[in-house]
């Protein structure tokens, strides 16, 4: 019997899964300010995602097969551009991390240079807007700025 696809991804992702809640459970905070404290949401969401996962095992997808080469390759280049985004994240700062990441994701699905410099730009400055000044949520803005600061 040939594996499913769906199902190979079930099970990676029950295990992902376990991963979060077992790291998600070593959160320590010396007081709590919030009741629920910092498990709740990883551990809803391990919960979530276990459950998801669940649903490839026992019922996969009508279409079995594997994706083809091409599919296979851009998802790794998806892979490893999140991958360098987080690397990077600090170092950088979120508006010019995000600003490659997202042109980067853009070209490769196909978008034209421009479009990709205009899309990666406004996603940076929005999120960047709404996450620090909406949301309150402090963002490194990167090693290489301080010293102009």
């Amino acid at each position: 019997m040939k594996l499913a696809a769906d199902r190979l991804l079930g099970i990676v992702l029950i295990g992902l899964a376990a991963f979060v809640a077992v790291q998600a459970m070593q959160l320590e905070v010396p007081f709590s300010y919030d009741p629920v404290g910092p498990r709740a949401f990883p551990l809803g969401l391990a919960m979530l995602l276990a459950a998801l996962a669940s649903v490839l095992i026992v019922k996969p997808g009508t279409n079995e097969a594997w994706p083809g080469r091409q599919l296979g390759v851009k998802l790794l280049l998806v892979l490893a551009t999140l991958l360098v985004y987080a690397l990077l994240f600090t170092k950088l700062g979120f508006i010019i991390t995000s600003l490659l990441a997202v042109t980067s994701l853009a070209r490769m699905f196909g978008a034209p240079w421009g479009k990709a410099l205009l899309t990666g730009g406004l996603m940076a400055v929005v999120s960047y807007y709404l996450f620090a000044h909406a949301l309150g949520i402090s963002l490194p803005s990167g090693y290489w700025i301080e010293p102009l600061l």
